[in-house]
């Protein structure tokens, strides 16, 4: 059987390699086994390839965070997928392979759809889910700011948001994204800056917001708590701009407001209910918003496929057995 490696931590063109590995084999009971039909490169990957994402295997080991496929063999006891069904690869399971064996019972059939789009279900929806439920629950007709609303997650926040009533303000690094974000439907769409907080306050009309998600870091993070109310709550999920997040004391003491990190493996460690889990993935899979995806790669291709994905203009996607 066919995956990608991880030989050492570093330079994605030197420490990912192509190797033969022992097939997977037949399903346990209570197993399933999956054949891979596609696994974006995320930057869950590339944070686990360059030794700074929170979960680090020993080495060497297989990649692919997330990924999607068809269920080629399922094990005594289980009724909740069938051989046939299409259903997400759990996440770190090592989806840049050909097959893979897992015992996630709140594995489901997915609906009919685009395989790529489908491969990247398993983080960023879930993520943005979660963002909007587990620390404050704004109410239909509330405000939510998010930067990093280009990404992953801030596309699903806006596809998440919409359906449940929300109304967000979506920062962006780019300008010429304002366009794309507003046709997915974006309710106001800004450039970062230094006068981020006035802006808002200005396209909202003084509204007051109680929820940020931070993706950026940096100074990103104390603009976002200038823009929040008193008792706000800014909730850092990733640091795309690789710096740390930058904060003023007087924020958090005086405003009363607060700083929280959140990561959906916790999450998902955390769960006992299956129901839960399961349920979480319909909603998102029922609220996704397309990503732009810049192109289709066999696992032999990684040196190219890594390369696109580290210019974050759209996903880099494996077909392992295409």
């Amino acid at each position: 059987m066919r995956a990608l490696q991880l030989a050492a931590r570093g330079d994605p063109s030197e420490v990912v390699r192509l190797v033969d590995v022992p097939d997977v084999g037949p399903p346990r009971p209570g197993e399933v086994v999956i054949d891979v039909e596609a696994s974006p490169v995320e930057p869950t990957d590339l944070a686990i390839i360059a030794g700074t994402y929170g979960y680090l295997p020993p080495l060497p080991h297989l990649l692919g965070a997330q990924g999607v496929g068809r269920v080629a063999a399922v094990g005594r006891d289980v009724d909740y997928v069938r051989e046939g069904d299409r259903t997400l690869v759990p996440l770190l399971s090592n989806a840049w392979a050909e097959r893979v064996r897992t015992d996630v019972p709140w594995l489901r059939p997915l609906p009919k759809g685009d395989v790529g789009q489908l491969s990247m279900l398993g983080i960023d929806p879930p993520t943005a889910c979660l963002l909007l439920t587990e620390f404050v629950r704004p109410r239909a007709g509330e405000w939510v700011i998010q930067n990093a609303a280009n990404s992953g997650v801030g596309r699903s926040v806006i596809a998440l948001a919409r359906s449940r009533g929300l109304r967000t303000v979506n920062v962006v690094r780019r300008p010429e994204l304002l366009g794309e974000l507003t046709a997915l439907g974006g309710d106001v769409v800004l450039v970062d800056g230094p006068e981020l907080a006035a802006d808002i306050a200005a396209a909202t009309d003084g509204a007051p917001i109680a929820l940020a998600l931070d993706g950026v870091g940096g100074a990103s993070t104390q603009r976002l708590l200038d823009a929040i109310a008193p008792c706000g709550t800014v909730v850092v999920y990733a640091g795309m701009s690789g710096e740390p997040a930058r904060v003023s004391n007087p924020s958090l003491v005086y405003a009363g407001q607060t700083l929280r990190g959140f990561w959906v493996v916790n999450w998902l460690r955390e769960q006992t209910s299956v129901e839960k889990v399961a349920s979480l993935y319909r909603e998102c899979a029922a609220a996704t918003t397309p990503y732009p995806i810049a192109g289709e790669f066999g696992l032999g291709e990684h040196a190219e496929a890594l390369t696109v994905a580290a210019k974050f203009r759209g996903k880099a996607i494996f077909r392992p057995n295409g």
